[in-house]
């Protein structure tokens, strides 16, 4: 397996984009309650700020990301965990009432998680890469 170098750190720059630009113009910087409401405890604004966080890391790991492979677990295992998250509040919530109370709000909860399985994916597959091709390292 190869992968082009240009493009895993424009993916990363992207995941770390869709991040931040995400949560800051569809929560219209914190002040959307809707997404609050429609899961308390995951899009509370601490956990939005978090989705901001996590999304300067990916920025910032980016130049780096093929000396950071277990950063890179990370990246897989929080975007799995924002996936599925997303998928169980789907499977329990109704998207549409989301849309009624405030269409960004419904955007949001749209695509956050495709968003999050998109790029567990990826990370996954650069994780896997990094696995297979760094020397392996005996303590």
């Amino acid at each position: 397996m190869n992968l082009n170098k240009s493009i895993v750190k424009k993916l990363m720059y992207l995941s770390g984009m869709m991040n931040i630009g995400g949560v800051l113009v569809l929560s219209r910087f914190f002040s959307n309650k809707v997404i609050n409401e429609a899961d308390p405890v995951v899009m509370s604004n601490f956990g939005l700020l978090m989705i901001v966080v996590w999304g300067l890391s990916f920025l910032a790991m980016a130049p780096k990301w093929d000396h950071l492979k277990w950063v890179i677990g990370a990246f897989v295992i929080e975007k799995f965990i924002y996936g599925f998250v997303w998928t169980k509040w789907l499977m329990n919530n109704n998207l549409s009432d989301v849309y009624e109370q405030d269409m960004m709000a419904g955007i949001f909860y749209t695509i956050y998680g495709a968003n999050d399985w998109f790029f567990f994916i990826f990370y996954l597959i650069v994780f896997i890469y990094l696995s297979k091709t760094q020397n392996k390292v005996i303590w």
